[in-house]
């Protein structure tokens, strides 16, 4: 509460009029007057506000200072704030791209591993369709061979009719029906295979067919041998290749599945 000034002379000038007025009498007197009172009540009163408004201007400067700093901090957080604005954005904007990229980059490995997988079906289900149709080829070509070398042996030896009545025989008349020769071998061929144990071939002409036969037979069946090796070997580095490639597909898909949550977390997607 202040005491305005007028009212504090007054009663100063009052006070200091009865005191001279009244200097002949008693100390008791001039204790014991109201007006007195009174001016000391004002006097302890302004000290009182004089120090109170000490105190608020204090704190009113204290708190200019205070606004006056920390309005410069924050303008000054502002304005840095707004500056980073177009790095920011450009930080979110890549980080946006490079999202959408691992997003197709995780569909095409996908697409490409399917890919390969279905690559190694599919070479290993014609793989052993072809092992299957050498395997066949194989055992008759064996057969074939085994029954002609069989009777090269037995002419040789002059043995031919009882060639004649082995399973080798039956082998033979068989080939002789499909086998590609010229139209008078097969003819004396069949004879011979017709024939009874007195049959003796001329010169030695069955025995030179079966042998050139035998030959021939020999190197296709080394030649498929030779392509099936070939096939079973290109089959094992194709199967290799794309296992290889599914293998790394699959840590691609791993790690940039990974790289995909955590930048979307980033991006708060």
């Amino acid at each position: 509460m202040r005491v305005s000034t007028p009212l504090l002379l007054l009663a100063l000038a009052v006070a200091s009029g009865s005191a001279s007025s009244g200097t002949d009498q008693g100390l008791e007197a001039n204790r014991a007057n109201p007006i007195r009172k009174v001016v000391t009540m004002l006097q302890s009163m302004q000290k009182k506000v004089e120090a109170e408004a000490e105190k608020e201007q204090a704190l009113f400067d204290k708190y200019m200072c205070y606004c006056k700093n920390s309005g410069g901090d924050l303008s000054a957080g502002i304005s840095a704030a707004t500056g980073k604005v177009p790095e920011v954005t450009s930080d979110i904007e890549e980080g946006e791209a490079k999202l959408a990229q691992l997003k197709e980059d995780l569909k095409q490995h996908q697409v490409d591993r399917s890919a390969a997988k279905a690559a190694i079906a599919e070479a290993t289900a014609l793989r052993n369709k072809e092992a299957a149709a050498y395997a066949a080829e194989a055992a008759e070509a064996s057969a074939n061979i085994a029954a002609i070398t069989s009777a090269v042996t037995a002419l040789e030896k002059g043995m031919s009719g009882g060639f004649l009545q082995t399973s080798g025989a039956q082998v033979l008349r068989k080939l002789a029906q499909k086998v590609n020769m010229d139209e008078d071998e097969r003819q004396a061929l069949s004879a011979f295979l017709q024939g009874g144990s007195q049959y003796v071939p001329s010169g030695g002409e069955v025995t030179g067919i079966l042998k050139t036969m035998g030959d021939e037979m020999s190197k296709d069946f080394a030649a498929a041998k030779s392509a099936e090796g070939e096939a079973v070997k290109a089959h094992d580095e194709l199967v290799a290749a794309k296992t290889k490639e599914i293998e790394a597909l699959t840590a691609a898909i791993e790690s940039k599945t990974l790289r995909v949550g955590e930048l979307a977390v980033r991006l708060c997607r």
